[in-house]
């Protein structure tokens, strides 16, 4: 069978890309010119560079065109990059220090001590064991108020979070509303449940509300996805006027709020949480990986009663219940007063890296929350992320561009630096490297 005359020009790009002809780097013709240069109408110009950005081949960037991707890095130009490699890992944040093997060494003797040990090798109820679910709620109420325990379904983390949520509640072709750069693991979590996302333009992280209702009205949008208390990657915070005009939106257009809270804790002075104002249509996530350990993977779901046997069904089909012994370890903690410690040392140990950071990039403009672990870097005009990633990764450090958090067609220049795991010590040398190489850009 023939192929179609758009996969014919993909392939034909493709080799030239694959034996060198077209470098990393190479600007490409508009999708006007190549379709002019080939003699192809626009729409099959469009859809062979398409085709070439689904095979990981190129990348468009805002304002700048179409560029030859370096095939030295991985189609997410960092994110998926592996550190097995002995890389310096500047992409994910893994917080954490010694004293957390003592921690988990503690938390584990209590479990053995405890006279219900039997329990736990046994299946537990999908939304979690009735007296955890209260302890968590219970340890939210300083924040979100009271929670109905019923309505706190535990997961296996704040990802299976996100992913019960899509799974039961949304159908493929659904639109979700989201900023223009948003969390990689709701974008993974979306295209697997062919969920579409309409990207809001807004400033620093806070979506325009004007630009949120304007979509309302131009198609159906059943849910907007947010992260309001310190964004990733941004980590700004959305002031209570931005939250109730959203509340505002959701009820006029009949939307669902998803509330993403995976760092609030990080910000000690938070507006009223999007559960809070408006608990009759959002569903909040939360998680205790960022707050404790990134292994530990437990979180919890906070939704509407109404959505629970829905929710309840994708636990079951996902992962039936999480273990009850991750449950256990982090209630104990609860209990103990061991979260409100670790998260108290969170918010200094970021604070304390976000000054070096500023330091190291000092007369260069940082996006970031004061207590976060990582940061965001945008870049001069004219610069390209993609080969300032390869120089890293020439140098021994693994870092990620804007591409894996945009949802926009047209990808915006800037770097990600994730560096809560890197020790405090080396942090100022790694960090001045990542700058020479911005400099040399």
């Amino acid at each position: 069978m023939r192929k179609a005359r758009y996969i014919r020009l993909a392939d034909m790009l493709a080799t030239a890309i694959q034996n060198g002809k077209l470098a990393p780097g190479t600007k490409l013709p508009t999708h006007r010119a190549f379709a002019e240069q080939v003699n192809v109408a626009l729409a099959t110009a469009t859809r062979a560079y398409g085709e070439l950005e689904r095979r990981g081949l190129i990348i468009g960037e805002a304002g700048r065109g179409t560029f030859v991707r370096d095939l030295g890095l991985p189609p997410s130009l960092g994110v998926r990059q592996a550190t097995s490699e002995g890389l310096i890992d500047l992409v994910f944040n893994m917080p954490g220090d010694a004293a957390d093997a003592d921690m988990l060494r503690t938390g584990l003797r209590r479990l053995a001590a405890a006279g219900d040990l039997e329990v736990m090798l046994r299946y537990q109820p999908h939304g979690g064991r009735m007296h955890e679910r209260r302890i968590i709620a219970e340890s939210l109420a300083s924040t979100l108020g009271s929670i109905d325990p019923e309505g706190l379904l535990v997961t296996s983390g704040g990802q299976h979070g996100l992913s019960i949520i899509a799974l039961s509640l949304f159908r493929r072709g659904d639109a979700i509303a989201t900023d223009a750069l948003t969390y990689p693991g709701f974008k993974s979590v979306a295209a697997m449940q062919g969920l579409d996302l309409v990207p809001v333009e807004g400033q620093h992280g806070v979506m325009d509300t004007d630009g949120l209702e304007r979509q309302c009205r131009e198609r159906k949008v059943r849910a907007v996805y947010l992260m309001p208390t310190v964004h990733n990657p941004l980590g700004t915070v959305m002031s209570e006027a931005t939250r109730l005009r959203i509340v505002e939106i959701a009820r006029k257009h009949d939307l669902l709020i998803i509330e993403d809270a995976a760092y609030a804790f990080l910000e000690p002075d938070s507006p009223p949480a999007l559960v809070t104002l408006a608990p009759d249509r959002t569903i909040h996530v939360g998680s205790f990986s960022k707050s404790l350990a990134t292994g530990l993977r437990l979180g919890y779901v906070i939704a509407p009663v109404t959505h629970n046997d829905r929710l309840l069904e994708a636990i079951r089909a996902t992962t039936w219940n999480a273990p009850a012994l991750i449950s256990g370890l982090v209630t104990g903690w609860i209990e103990d007063g061991t979260l409100a410690d670790s998260e108290q040392n969170r918010r200094q140990d970021g604070s304390e890296r976000q000054q070096l950071c500023r330091n190291a990039f000092d007369g260069i403009p940082v996006v970031s929350h004061r207590n976060a672990g990582f940061a965001w870097l945008p870049l001069d005009k004219g610069v390209r992320a993609e080969p300032i990633v390869t120089r890293l990764k020439e140098c021994g450090i693994s870092a990620c561009g804007a591409e894996p958090f945009a949802t926009t067609v047209a990808i915006p220049q800037a770097l990600r630096l994730a560096f809560g795991g890197i020790p405090k010590d080396e942090l100022p040398g790694i960090l001045r490297i990542v700058r020479e190489a911005v400099e040399e850009a």
